[in-house]
């Protein structure tokens, strides 16, 4: 079962350094702007103009722009939402760039996506620690009675909400040990962490997604598979760092650990 268990982690690990190194990938981000900080409309080095339109973004474009819509040449003006899913199936493009429209707490912003970037070309892989079992535990999640909302400092400096919908309890290396985690929409977990590895061997801090828990709250808490999260491929991401509680005093040598 170790055995199966570890060739299944080396091949989820193959994936997630296929992932991060796609062409639109996190390491192709090379800007998030917010349209507040540019009220004429004329976002660095990107063309058009992209104005607030607080339901959604304005962006108008004259031929020399060059710009893209739904992969055909774009002229006039459309008003364009926050776009989902992966930034290759963005609206708006310029050749190669993809620019990718987001929302954050009712601020609209856009970020660009070139496959060309600098930490793109750069990248030589991500530190892993090959897989082990004592690191997959069993964990119990409890729901708060209702969500709640804590704000917490992210990679921009700036305090965001993080909601979290419960308590997820586990036990490493014989010590007791909870993280307040969010719940997806698909009733998976996710956790903001550090531990006492974090800034040192690893990352300052990770991303942990255990499976949805069963009806009576049990789950696999598995640090084999923590995440670098995506600020630590590109400084433009606003990845929030743990919330209370969410820093371990213990050591996770596990997972991804940092870039190559």
């Amino acid at each position: 079962m170790t055995k199966d268990a570890s060739e299944d982690w080396g091949r989820w690990h193959e994936r997630r350094v296929e992932t991060v190194s796609a062409s639109y990938g996190p390491l192709a981000l090379t800007g998030t702007h917010w349209l507040e900080d540019y009220p004429d409309g004329r976002l660095p080095d990107i063309p058009g103009l992209w104005t607030d339109q607080e339901d959604g973004v304005l962006l108008t474009a004259a031929p020399e722009d060059g710009l893209s819509l739904d992969g055909k040449p774009f002229t006039g003006e459309v008003r364009l939402d926050a776009d989902p899913g992966s930034a290759a199936g963005s609206r708006v493009g310029l050749g190669e760039r993809r620019f990718v429209v987001l929302v954050r707490e009712g601020i609209w912003g856009v970020r660009d996506f070139d496959p060309a970037s600098e930490a793109r070309a750069a990248f030589k892989g991500v530190e892993a620690t090959p897989y082990d079992p004592r690191w997959s535990v069993p964990g119990h999640f409890t729901p708060y009675g209702e969500s709640r909302t804590v704000h917490v400092e992210n990679a921009d400096g700036v305090a965001r909400g993080l909601g979290l919908g419960g308590i997820l309890a586990f036990t490493l290396d014989g010590e007791d040990l909870t993280l307040q985690v969010s719940v997806e929409s698909d009733g998976s977990l996710w956790a903001v962490f550090a531990d006492t590895t974090s800034g040192d061997s690893s990352y300052r801090f990770r991303f942990l997604r255990p499976a949805a828990p069963d009806a009576e709250g049990r789950t696999t808490v598995d640090f084999n598979r923590a995440v670098l999260p995506p600020c630590a491929f590109a400084d433009h991401f606003l990845c929030p760092f743990p919330p209370p509680g969410n820093t371990l005093g213990v050591a996770v040598p596990a997972g991804e650990r940092t870039l190559l």
